[in-house]
């Protein structure tokens, strides 16, 4: 009877240890989990704090902010389409694309029958004069050495140039200063010498080259392009009257395309003036009259002065015209364009506006200096959607603002390359 009791009270003490260690293990397992929850929690908060409202740090500098409009302008200009002989005959440049010319200069010239077989044979005898040249280590001229140097120098510009007009023009230059090389060297060679022979094959074949060749003049000063569309008589300045923009839109052109060249045809451009065309919305919150003058941005770092030419109303529709004298070249490549009418900028101290804090109608920034705080009163001088241009009020008007002397005496001043906190907290900040 006494064992039994024994093997009784050992079930139950063996039970209840169960019992509590499961206890136990449920109160961990809990206390595990509020924790986790509660990290969890607490790192939700500082993300969405620090996302919705970021308490970032920013240093002042100069900077610009204005109010643009985005519209998508047609470009209007004089320009004549080069190409007398009327034929499909492949050109050869004479003049690159975008290079001013005058009235009378030659710009291109067709292809001949013969052009690649010809241009074939003066180029073996360049390889042959500039073979036979290398065998000349005695060539001690002073005008030799003139043009070597000047090689030497279009050789180390040209690396670093990504300008095609001007590699271009630095090749024509090389390749003039290597044959007055060869004509001196045949020169201090006896008469009838081999290279004195290869330039007069090389110079008989230019020749017969440009007898054979019709070339093609500017009729008026200006750009040469080979970027021929068909809209040259189309969108004319002797037409701007006629446009509207049904007609336009029924081009059916598209914003900032490429004219790709012709290989017949080439025109000049009037350099000098050119006309954007746009169309807006009369009812749009800037106006704009005849006679205004405007900046345009027509690309991400060029802003050109413009005059409105005319606006005409055409029901709900403004069709304006704008003309420009500068930056005409960068324009030859396109017809249409997106431009922004830029109402107005201005220059300063660049603030976003969620660095600014508003209080009793003032404007304040929270500058923050070796760790300290400070609340300083600015000036709002202007501002747009992002952002604010500030600077400091005088004591004139801050006077005016209510503020006494003593009060103007201890104010703070912003200034350039000061640390402003950016959506500020404005606790433990001292005045």
């Amino acid at each position: 009877m006494a064992v039994k009791k024994k093997n009784i009270k050992k079930k139950n003490k063996k039970k209840n240890n169960k019992t509590h260690k499961k206890l136990i293990k449920a109160i961990t397992q809990t206390v595990t989990l509020s924790a986790i929850l509660c990290l969890t929690a607490y790192a939700v908060y500082t993300v969405a704090r620090f996302v919705i409202k970021p308490s970032d740090a920013l240093i002042i500098e100069r900077g610009v902010i204005s109010e643009t409009e985005r519209v998508e302008g047609y470009i209007i200009r004089d320009e004549i389409v080069v190409n007398t002989q009327g034929t499909e005959t492949e050109l050869i440049e004479v003049k690159s694309e975008g290079e001013k010319v005058a009235k009378g200069e030659e710009i291109f010239r067709h292809k001949t029958v013969n052009e690649e077989s010809i241009n074939e044979q003066i180029e073996n005898l360049n390889n042959q004069i500039q073979e036979a040249m290398e065998g000349k280590t005695n060539l001690l001229n002073s005008d030799v050495k003139a043009l070597d140097t000047q090689i030497d120098k279009i050789l180390t510009n040209i690396m670093n140039e990504n300008d095609i007009q001007t590699i271009v023009e630095n090749k024509k230059d090389i390749a003039n200063y290597m044959e007055k090389k060869a004509k001196i060297a045949g020169e201090l060679s006896p008469a009838n010498s081999y290279i004195n022979t290869l330039i007069e094959q090389k110079t008989a074949l230019e020749n017969q080259l440009s007898s054979e060749s019709n070339y093609e003049i500017a009729p008026i000063s200006g750009m040469v392009s080979y970027r021929v569309d068909g809209l040259e008589d189309k969108l004319t300045p002797a037409k701007l009257d006629e446009l509207t923009t049904e007609y336009l839109e029924g081009l059916n052109l598209k914003t900032g395309q490429i004219i790709s060249k012709n290989v017949s045809k080439g025109k000049v451009i009037n350099s000098f003036e050119c006309y954007i065309v746009v169309s807006r919305d009369k009812n749009a919150q800037n106006e704009i009259t005849e006679g205004d003058r405007i900046n345009l941005r027509i690309s991400t770092d060029k802003t050109v002065k413009a005059t409105v030419q005319s606006v005409k109303t055409e029901g709900e529709t403004q069709l304006i015209v704008f003309k420009i004298t500068q930056g005409v070249e960068d324009l030859i490549k396109y017809r249409k364009i997106s431009i922004d009418i830029v109402w107005w900028e201005k220059e300063g101290l660049k603030v976003p506006h969620s660095s600014i804090i508003y209080e009793n109608g003032l404007s304040y920034v929270v500058r923050t200096r070796a760790g300290i705080k400070s609340k300083i009163l600015v000036k709002i001088i202007k501002e747009n959607d992002n952002y604010s241009i500030i600077g400091n009020y005088s004591t004139e008007e801050l006077k005016e603002l209510g503020f006494s002397v003593e009060e103007i005496r201890q104010m703070r001043k912003i200034n350039i390359y000061d640390e402003i906190l950016v959506n500020p907290d404005i606790k433990d900040v001292s005045n």
